[in-house]
């Protein structure tokens, strides 16, 4: 009887043992969300206020999903690009020729999902002000005018700085690339009938207020945004941290008016100009 006491008690042990390293290895996360707001401030590349200029029209998509290739937090306003805290970068690859974002490896998320989840010891401790998130790719829903009926339509927008892209699908309709595609090259779909097209290179608005102290490459779709107190990692922290990214969606799909009706018309010969989401607000749930 002793005998079979003593194997529980040690069996027990070895139990609570295993519990205890289960529990220790449980850390936790820092989590990036994303989310779209239609009513958030309509910013100019400058961090600026701006509304639509004269002889363009635009409106507000309802973004279904979003891809970032580059993700970090800035200490101040003065950091440079790259030399923050990168918390995430996506797959890039020279299949296509140049050095591309991987489109076929991409990361997505909707609205009010999660883009990210990493250990909150992989970030180093300290107060960032600021946070620089590199925009690849954007789908959501928009309105189109054809022959005075209003249709529902899906669009893609590449805003990257340069996408290699094999093939996607917009409601089951396929597109074939197969190539490079720099930052402006979008698709669109309604009824099964598809269109693709380029915006005018640099005609992508990408938020900086940073603009003059920390500026980004053209073409680069790094879009800033200030955290209204600063986010503080300390390296103590027992729960989750969890950061929402929220981009203004403020009619950042916009087009040059042929009839001045605020209506989208491609067969009306308007085209697109703009597809880049017009600000970033960063702040911890």
């Amino acid at each position: 009887m002793k005998k079979l006491i003593l194997i529980t008690i040690i069996a027990l042990s070895a139990c609570a043992k295993d519990d205890t390293s289960v529990a220790e290895t449980n850390q936790p996360n820092l989590i990036i969300k994303l989310k779209f707001d239609k009513t958030q401030q309509r910013l100019n590349n400058l961090g600026e206020p701006e509304v639509v200029v004269s002889g363009n029209a635009a409106q507000s998509p309802t973004m279904k999903k979003m891809s970032a290739n580059y993700i970090e937090f800035a200490p101040t306003g003065t950091t440079a690009l790259g030399e923050g805290e990168i918390i995430y970068k996506g797959l890039e690859t020279t299949s296509g020729g140049n050095l591309a974002i991987d489109f076929q490896e991409a990361t997505y998320a909707g609205n009010n999902e999660i883009f990210l989840s990493i250990p909150l010891n992989t970030v180093s401790a300290g107060t960032y002000e600021w946070t620089r998130v590199s925009l690849a790719y954007q789908e959501g829903n928009i309105n189109v005018l054809s022959n005075g009926i209003e249709y529902l339509g899906t669009l893609a927008s590449f805003v990257g700085y340069n996408s290699y892209i094999t093939s996607f699908n917009l409601n089951n309709s396929s597109f074939d690339i197969n190539d490079n595609k720099l930052q402006g090259f979008w698709a669109f779909e309604t009824q099964g009938f598809t269109s693709q097209g380029q915006a005018p290179e640099g005609a992508t608005t990408v938020p900086n207020p940073l603009f003059n102290s920390s500026p980004v490459p053209q073409g680069s779709c790094v879009v800033t945004g200030e955290f209204e107190n600063g986010l503080t990692i300390t390296g103590t922290e027992t729960e989750d941290v969890t950061v929402v990214l929220s981009f203004s969606t403020n009619n950042s799909f916009e087009w040059t008016e042929v009839n001045t009706d605020g209506k989208y018309e491609p067969n009306a010969g308007e085209q697109v100009v703009d597809m880049g989401l017009r600000g970033l607000i960063p702040y911890k749930e």
